[in-house]
C-alpha cells in the first residue's frame, strides 16, 4: 500500500511539472472552434527563452516559436476551410499538450449585459425554454462562457478557474446565453459550417466597464471615475462591483485578444439609458477600441433596446428612446448592423422572453452583410424628411419591397409638432415603397416628426419582410 502511494505521489508530482513547463491561453481547449481560412494566433507561456513546436493535424504542418525572456510565445497557424474534427499538438523540451476535437468554422464574440447573459433555463427561462433545450442537439456548435471577473489593469489571461469549450447539447446549452445560441443556431442552419460562440457578458453593467482605459480617457465625463479607479484598493467588495470603468474590458475582453473571431454581437444599453447623449460617443468608441486591439475591422452587430415600461397615452419625452437614437446613430460606423426589437419587448419585464427573434434578427444582419446571403436584414430606417404644407413627408431606406404594417391596420406610432415643440399623435399614410406622409389636425404648421418615440411605444410600421422600423426623430430638442 505504501509503495502504491509513493508511486501515485511521484506521478502526481510529475504531472504538475508537465503542466508547469508549457501553458496555453485558457481560450484554447478541447472542443474549440477556430476561424476558417485565416491565420490564427495561438499563444501561451513556457520557460524563458525556450522553444516550442506546434503541429496541426489538418495538414501536419510544423510551426516553431521561441519564448521571450518572460516565457511568452505566440504561433500563427493557417486554418483550412470549415471542417474537422482536428487536433493541435504543442510540444516543449520535455512534454506536450494535445488539444482535441477541434472544428474549423466561424467564431463570434457575444457580449453585453443581462439580456445577452440571459440563459435559456436558469433565471432566464426564455419562451418555450424546455422544448428549445430538448431540441438543442448541435455538436457542430460549440459554446464557451467567460467566467465573470474584474481587474483595474489588463490581464494576460482569463480567470484561473475559467470553463472550457463544450459541444452544444441539451446538457450544455441550458445555462448558456440564449441570444448567442439562437444567433449561432440560425447561422449554422444557413451556412452549414461549425459555429463557435464566446459568451462574455455580465448583467446590469455599463458600456464604459467594457471599454479600455485609453478609450475612456477620450471622454472627459469619465475623468473622476478613472481617478477613483486608480486610487481604489482592490478589496473583495470592490472586485465584486463590475460597474467601474474599464474593469470588464481588462478581465473579460482583453484576455481574449488576439483570438481570431469573425465578428461580435452586443446586447446592452439599459444601464446607460439615463446618459444617452454620452452613449452617442461612448458606444462607437468602444466598438473601435475592440477592433483596434484585435487589429481587425470585424463586423459588429447590436440589439436596439426593446420596448419596456408602462405605455403612455400621449407623446412624451423618453430616455429609452434617446438611447435607441444613440444606437441608431452608431450605424454610421462602418461594418455595423442593428437588430430592432421595439416590437418584441415586455411592458413589465426588462428581460423579455422572446430571445429567438432577437437572435434571428442579429443573424440576418450577419448573413446579409458578412456572408453575402440575399436576405432582408433591416426594417425601414429613417433617411430624410420634407415639410409639405400641413404635412411632413418622411423617406425611408431598407424597406425591402415596400412599407407595410405588422397587423395590416393603419400605421401607428407617429407624432408631429409645430414650433411650440408640443407633439400630437398623427395620421400616417404610405405613399409608395419608401415614403410616408404624416399630419395632424392639431398641427397646422408642422416642423418635426417622431416615430415610436417612447419607452414602450405603440407602433406597427415594417418593411415587406415584416422587420420593424427603427424609432427615430427629425428634431434634436432636449
Amino acid at each position: 500500500m505504501k509503495r502504491k502511494l509513493i508511486v501515485l505521489i511521484i506521478c502526481f508530482s510529475a504531472a504538475i511539472g508537465i503542466r508547469a513547463e508549457i501553458r496555453i491561453a485558457k481560450i484554447f481547449t478541447d472542443n474549440m472552434v477556430l476561424q476558417q481560412q485565416t491565420e490564427v494566433p495561438v499563444w501561451g507561456k513556457t520557460e524563458a527563452n525556450k522553444g516550442i513546436k506546434l503541429i496541426t493535424s489538418w495538414d501536419n504542418q510544423p510551426y516553431h516559436a521561441d519564448a521571450d525572456s518572460e516565457g511568452k510565445w505566440t504561433v500563427r497557424i493557417k486554418t483550412p476551410k470549415a471542417g474537422g474534427p482536428y487536433s493541435i499538438t504543442v510540444s516543449g523540451k520535455k512534454d506536450k499538450i494535445i488539444i482535441k476535437n477541434i472544428l474549423i468554422g466561424e467564431v463570434w464574440i457575444c457580449s453585453g449585459q443581462s439580456n445577452m447573459e440571459m440563459p435559456l433555463a436558469g433565471w432566464g427561462k426564455v419562451k418555450d425554454w424546455e422544448q428549445e433545450i430538448a431540441d438543442a442537439d448541435f455538436p457542430a456548435i460549440r459554446l464557451f462562457t467567460v467566467e465573470k471577473n474584474t481587474s483595474v489593469t489588463p490581464l494576460e489571461d482569463l480567470k484561473e478557474s475559467n470553463g472550457k469549450w463544450q459541444e452544444c447539447s441539451p446538457e450544455t446549452v441550458a445555462e448558456f446565453s440564449s441570444v448567442a445560441y439562437f444567433f449561432g443556431r440560425h447561422l449554422y442552419r444557413n451556412l452549414n459550417v461549425p459555429l463557435g460562440l464566446v459568451n462574455t457578458s455580465w448583467g446590469g453593467t455599463v458600456a464604459e466597464a467594457w471599454t479600455s482605459r485609453e478609450t475612456v480617457e477620450m471622454i472627459p465625463d469619465f475623468a473622476a471615475a478613472l481617478d477613483r479607479l486608480q486610487k481604489q484598493e482592490e478589496t473583495d467588495a470592490v472586485k465584486r462591483n463590475p460597474n467601474r470603468v474599464t474593469v470588464l474590458y481588462n478581465a473579460m475582453i482583453y484576455p481574449l485578444v488576439p483570438f481570431t473571431v469573425g465578428g461580435a454581437i452586443w446586447y446592452q444599453g439599459e444601464s446607460n439609458a439615463d446618459r444617452a447623449y454620452q452613449y452617442c460617443d461612448l458606444f462607437p468608441l468602444m466598438i473601435q477600441n475592440w477592433r483596434s486591439v484585435w487589429g481587425k475591422n470585424f463586423p459588429f452587430y447590436f440589439v436596439q433596446l426593446a420596448n419596456f415600461m408602462e405605455r403612455k397615452p400621449e407623446p412624451q419625452s423618453s430616455r429609452w428612446a434617446e438611447l435607441r437614437e444613440a444606437q441608431l446613430r452608431t450605424l454610421r460606423l462602418q461594418n455595423t448592423g442593428m437588430a430592432v426589437t421595439v416590437d418584441i419587448g415586455d411592458e413589465k419585464d426588462i428581460h423579455p422572453k422572446n430571445k429567438q427573434d432577437v437572435g434571428l434578427r442579429l443573424a440576418l444582419n450577419a448573413l446579409a452583410k458578412t456572408y453575402g446571403k440575399q436576405v432582408s436584414y433591416s426594417g425601414p430606417v429613417y433617411r430624410s424628411y420634407q415639410i409639405e404644407g400641413d404635412k411632413i413627408r418622411v423617406k425611408f431606406e431598407d424597406t425591402a419591397t415596400g412599407l407595410k404594417t405588422s397587423d395590416g391596420n393603419e400605421i401607428r406610432g407617429f407624432a408631429i409638432a409645430g414650433a411650440d415643440h408640443v407633439f400630437h399623435w398623427a395620421t400616417a399614410t404610405a405613399e409608395n415603397e419608401t415614403e410616408v406622409t404624416v399630419g395632424s389636425s392639431y398641427v397646422k404648421y408642422p416642423v418635426a416628426v417622431r416615430y415610436a418615440w417612447a419607452d414602450n411605444p405603440e407602433c406597427n410600421l415594417t418593411d415587406s419582410s415584416g422587420l420593424p422600423a427603427s424609432p427615430f426623430r427629425t428634431d434634436d430638442w432636449k
